[in-house]
């Protein structure tokens, strides 16, 4: 199926690694041209190298920190003057960061919001002239399905989800007379650097602990194939939102959850 994104600009923040990557693999696979935007830098490279290897697109990396508005207006100007304008932006930039009330810090909520809350507001404001003239410019938020229901001790990332599934609703309201889509996925567990992570330090407590143990535990309990899923499933559905196949939706929240989630 051809989507329609040939030519079209798409940032993606958060984009070396994990869903990000695998969305720029997407989106460069329908000859979008893709910005990624990270702050490793090698990180970065990496990901440009592997995309261009798989696509032979049009991929660029920028390093921003998207906390900071004043890296966010330098990546959109670059990106804007490389390629004149832009048509998609994905706010994926985001940690995962779980805790009790009674244990939660200023400075977890601080950053967590500072990437995911604050971050996307930036990207939005600072991209908005833009895909106004795009004329069909599109949203996409990453959030969690524990945006919808929080299970306990899901703080702070749980708070910051939800207002990102806020944010999308309120945004597409605001922006349809600009023919601006604006709609969140809700991504349950899929096989990601931050569970790699976690495998690691498990792995040097209990060396058997293979990593195929690790999906195994964590999948055991999804309804849809016993299973984690897979970064280029959620890219994937990214791909098809960004595109006009998907031009009557809009302020939705998509579940890519396995059917996990207990709330639609």
């Amino acid at each position: 199926m051809d989507l329609g994104l040939k030519n079209k600009i798409s940032i993606i923040t958060g984009g070396s690694d994990g869903i990000g990557k695998a969305t720029a693999i997407s989106l460069s696979s329908e000859g979008s041209k893709v910005a990624i935007i990270g702050r490793n830098e090698k990180k970065l490279d990496a990901a440009v190298k592997e995309i261009i290897s798989i696509t032979s697109g049009e991929v660029i990396g920028i390093s921003a920190d998207v906390s900071n508005e004043n890296d966010v207006k330098k990546m959109v100007n670059n990106v804007v003057k490389k390629w004149g304008g832009i048509d998609i932006l994905i706010n994926n930039a985001g940690t995962s960061s779980a805790t009790s009330l009674e244990n939660i810090t200023d400075e977890q909520i601080k950053i967590d919001f500072g990437i995911k809350v604050y971050g996307a507001i930036y990207c939005a404001r600072n991209s908005l002239k833009y895909l106004k003239e795009s004329g069909s410019g599109v949203i996409i938020n990453t959030t969690t399905p524990g945006g919808k229901a929080s299970g306990p001790s899901g703080q702070p990332t749980s708070l910051s989800r939800a207002a990102g599934i806020s944010l999308t609703k309120s945004w597409a309201g605001e922006l349809a007379k600009y023919n601006i889509r604006v709609n969140t996925i809700c991504v349950g567990l899929l096989k990601s650097g931050q569970h790699r992570n976690r495998w690691e330090i498990a792995n040097k407590e209990n060396p058997e602990y293979s990593i195929e143990n690790h999906w195994k535990k964590l999948g055991q309990n999804v309804p849809l194939g016993n299973r984690v899923g897979e970064a280029h499933e959620a890219g994937d559905v990214i791909c098809f939102l960004a595109s006009n196949k998907a031009s009557y939706v809009t302020g939705t929240a998509i579940n890519v959850d396995g059917g996990t989630s207990p709330v639609i």
